[in-house]
């Protein structure tokens, strides 16, 4: 073989060996080009007309949830495991919130200065407050500041995914896995836009990481942090709540909106662009929007009615709802709800404990249960006792001897 046909073949192994690491850094460097400000792609307004039909957008997986209720909205293959990238931050941020004081002086660590992707450019050995770290991994998805968490919160970063996965379980989450406080591509590491959606859920019933994931702009020890989630501003009512984006999860966003006192959560997975990602949010939060209004069902703590007590001290006892129903619905579901109201027995024996379930109360929609919630007594009701009876029977006595004693002639 000639020197210049060696030479050939050696250059050509150099590009395709440049060309490998190339393809890995991009797979693997999360929201690797995320850093400048988003230009806003769309109108920030919500078109006033109902769109009765579901969008069809691009996003591999979708969903939209109501916050309150829970009720899911829209969906779209969101149940399927799926990898989420920075997505996953929202579990850390929740996690480190509760186990840690946001006051702690968390110390940089040479793995957390050193790991790959979007950072905050944390140099090892530097210090900042796990309050600071969190706004880096939120606003920025600083991976080297989710590393600096999971370190300073669980001792190591495997201990903290433990932690993670320990709060799945609390959650009730089937199909989530953590592995990294960061999102990064790795084998195990994954979740779906429903539990996505819950997991944001209970995060955002926290102030501490609502305020953060609401945030635009703010500064910290030497930085100055802009936000990459581009709904932020450009979408009237986003307050929230964290992007992502690997190779093998694509461009991935939860966005949390409050208007017209009803606060929505949407999920878009596996989208090919920012703008994908964007418009995608945009047209199912639209779509929820212009379709659903806020409606109370059932009012907590409100009487629906009475049981008779047999041998008790009071004759009845009232039966309300074990909480209050108010969730969107769209014009068609007001119009076609239908209520079947369901009690166990006819009367209670005393004693009658409070609290104590004794029917339900389901809202159904062309035969679709929409909510159900138990019904319960309002208060303890006691038995009675010879005593009681006793009086029952002088206060019968006293009756009839009033009512036979003629009326005195003045």
């Amino acid at each position: 073989m000639s020197k210049e046909l060696l030479k050939q073949k050696f250059i050509s192994a150099i590009i395709c060996a440049s060309l490998v690491i190339s393809f890995n850094v991009s797979i693997f460097a999360d929201d690797f080009s995320e850093d400048e400000p988003f230009k806003e792609i769309f109108s920030s307004e919500v078109s006033g007309t109902p769109e009765l039909k579901p969008p069809k957008i691009e996003a591999g997986a979708a969903i939209v949830v109501d916050m309150k209720s829970g009720r899911v909205l829209y969906e779209k293959n969101a149940h399927s495991r799926r990898s989420i990238a920075s997505t996953t931050k929202i579990m850390t941020a929740i996690v480190a919130i509760e186990k840690g004081n946001l006051n702690d002086v968390v110390k940089v660590s040479k793995r957390a200065a050193n790991i790959r992707g979007s950072t905050i450019n944390l140099r090892a050995g530097e210090e900042l407050t796990l309050n600071e770290l969190l706004y880096g991994l939120m606003l920025r998805s600083g991976n080297d500041a989710a590393i600096a968490i999971a370190e300073h919160i669980g001792g190591s970063v495997e201990e903290f995914a433990i932690l993670m996965n320990e709060k799945a379980q609390q959650l009730g989450l089937k199909n989530t896995q953590f592995k990294t406080p960061h999102g990064l591509d790795v084998p195990g590491h994954y979740s779906t836009a429903y539990e996505l959606a819950q997991i944001t859920r209970y995060a955002l019933n926290n102030p501490t990481f609502s305020k953060i994931v609401g945030t635009q702009n703010t500064s910290i020890t030497g930085r100055s942090l802009h936000t990459t989630n581009e709904m932020l501003g450009a979408y009237s009512g986003a307050d929230g709540v964290k992007t992502g984006y690997t190779g093998q999860a694509g461009r991935c966003l939860v966005t949390s909106v409050t208007r017209n006192k009803m606060r929505f959560i949407s999920v878009v997975l596996n989208c090919s662009s920012r703008s994908v990602r964007a418009q995608s949010s945009k047209a199912i939060l639209d779509y929820a929007f212009n379709n659903y209004s806020l409606c109370s069902l059932l009012e907590d703590s409100k009487s629906l009615g009475t049981l008779p007590v047999i041998k008790g001290k009071q004759q009845m006892v009232h039966i309300i709802p074990e909480n209050g129903i108010e969730m969107p619905l769209t014009n068609e579901e007001k119009e076609n709800m239908e209520v079947d109201f369901c009690l166990y027995s006819d009367k209670l024996t005393a004693p009658v404990e409070a609290d104590l379930e004794v029917g339900y109360i389901k809202f159904n929609v062309k035969d679709n249960q929409i909510a159900k919630v138990i019904l319960k007594t309002s208060n303890y009701i006691e038995r009675k006792h010879f005593s009681d009876y006793y009086k029952d029977i002088l206060n019968i006595w006293y009756k009839l001897i009033k009512q036979n004693t003629p009326n005195p002639t003045t």
